[in-house]
């Protein structure tokens, strides 16, 4: 009965410490962390979402090929383009960042593997006398020799390596498409400078022509001082006219050197090669025509729309890793080795050391660090999605314009070339009204400003054309070409489909 009575007192003792146990786990589940109410509903926009028909009308054109340089006509471009494109640093800085980006991913692979490690170590020790080890170990000197051969892998139950390494893989395509984005800007910019080089040949040859016309009416007026019929003022206004021509000129030729230099500095050079530069020989430009589907197939052939969409596609993943975190990691581990005093038993099987064993980390209470890291990768993909969306709007907005600008020239040429003929018909008879008497200077005068500025306004919309048109050829993605390049991203509707929640 005492015994009875003895265990009918410790049972609700029992009761209560396993009532304690439970709420204690129940406290430790209940704390474990997690991400509920954490997402994102932003999804990438297509680019038909986008109305663009009638800005950019289908009209069975083709899409730049990767030579479209030499449509031009002139041989030199090409080879300063791929001269360019050798030795530029920007070149360089763009590969660098792409090498950088493809090591990460051999990082990544290697956290998918096992790893196995070895190491040996041999201490030489005096045992104290009076210490843990009676003699004869305590009070002599002894060599301990261990040598351990050790593996672990990391089991990924949840995929967070494997998301690890498909961001890393999406961030190398991105550094790819922003390679060759570096590489279609530098060579868009070689071209449009070298046609500034173009445009400032042709202005210095009016320049020439003018210093021309200017000297035939200097030389009229002096046989009109001479007959009486001027003075010595239209003599010194006709010298004063020349006198400017050739400030112009000079200014033309200096700013020819500088353009030179420039186009040195795109080829990565120094100055002196810009002065090895022949004068552009460019042909007059030709019909421009759009090619069909234009919006939809934008995003394959603008490398910095691919590059925004590897971006995309890389946060997704990340957020995945983000989550993969809140649950438990499991990683194998296993030593083998060996451990003794000395030499004599160091390699036998009684000196054998041997471990094994799982070992598994679950977050329980971390306060918060787990949910605000997946709320930054969160916020890292609704920037992508926003600039991706930005630079889709952006591209298409950029070949509007210069379609817009070329189709405006295009109207502009047919008015100022007539204008041109009417003011050179005007200036030429001027000239014979004023070289029989008929006229005074100023006639001439005013009909040649009117004559020269109508010369230069046609010279600078046929080169703004040729510069809106290089302009477009880098609007419609310089001959890239995401599925011949192997950078073809995820479609948008598949990827809002898997889009993170």
């Amino acid at each position: 009965m005492k015994s009875l009575s003895l265990s009918a007192r410790a049972l609700p003792r029992r009761r209560a410490g396993n009532a304690a146990v439970a709420a204690v786990a129940a406290l430790a589940l209940a704390g474990c962390a997690n991400y509920f109410g954490i997402k994102s509903d932003k999804q990438i926009a297509p680019a038909t979402q986008f109305e663009s028909a009638q800005s950019l009308p289908g009209q069975g054109g083709q899409w730049p090929s990767l030579d479209w340089a030499a449509q031009f006509g002139d041989p030199q471009l090409p080879k300063l383009i791929a001269e360019a494109l050798e030795g530029n640093p920007t070149i360089a800085q763009a590969q660098a960042r792409l090498a950088k980006a493809q090591s990460y991913i051999e990082s990544s692979r290697s956290n998918l593997y096992p790893k196995v490690n070895g190491s040996y170590s041999w201490t030489r020790e005096l045992f104290s006398g009076n210490g843990l080890y009676p003699p004869p170990y305590g009070g002599s000197w002894y060599s301990e020799n261990n040598a351990l051969a050790s593996a672990s892998w990391d089991l990924d139950l949840w995929g967070k390596n494997r998301a690890k390494l498909d961001s890393a893989v999406s961030q190398e395509k991105a550094a790819e498409a922003d390679m060759q984005q570096a590489r279609i800007t530098l060579a868009s910019s070689v071209a449009r400078t070298y046609n500034q080089l173009a445009q400032l040949y042709a202005l210095r040859d009016i320049a020439q022509r003018e210093i021309k016309n200017r000297q035939d009416v200097s030389s009229i007026t002096n046989d009109r001082v001479g007959a009486g019929l001027d003075t010595n003022v239209e003599k010194q206004t006709a010298i004063g006219n020349i006198a400017s021509s050739q400030t112009t000129l000079s200014d033309y030729d200096g700013q020819i050197a500088i353009t030179r230099y420039q186009l040195a500095a795109l080829l990565g050079k120094g100055p002196d090669r810009g002065l090895q530069i022949a004068e552009p020989s460019l042909a007059p430009d030709g019909k421009v025509a759009l090619p069909d589907n234009l919006p939809a197939d934008l995003v394959s052939r603008r490398p910095d729309i691919v590059a925004a969409r590897w971006q995309v596609e890389a946060a997704m993943h990340d957020v995945k890793e983000a989550k993969a975190e809140f649950f438990p990691d499991v990683n194998l581990a296993a030593a083998a080795g060996f451990d003794a005093f000395g030499w004599g038993r160091f390699l036998t099987s009684s000196s054998r050391q041997i471990q094994f064993g799982p070992a598994i980390h679950l977050p329980i209470f971390d306060a918060g660090a787990l949910r605000s890291q997946l709320k930054g990768r969160y916020a890292d993909f609704d920037l992508d999605v926003a600039n991706y969306n930005q630079t889709l709007v952006s591209a298409l907005s950029d070949v509007a314009t210069q379609v817009a600008s070329i189709r405006s020239i295009d109207q502009q040429m047919g008015d100022a070339q007539r204008a041109l003929d009417a003011s050179t018909k005007a200036y030429q008879l001027a000239v014979i009204r004023y070289k029989a008497g008929l006229s005074p200077q100023l006639q001439v005068l005013n009909a040649d400003i009117n004559r020269l500025s109508a010369e230069q306004t046609v010279t600078n919309l046929k080169m703004r054309r040729r510069d809106m048109q290089l302009a477009l050829i880098k609007a419609l993605g310089g001959g890239f070409d995401a599925n011949a390049a192997g950078l073809t991203a995820p479609a948008a509707d598949a990827s809002a489909a898997h889009a993170p929640g």
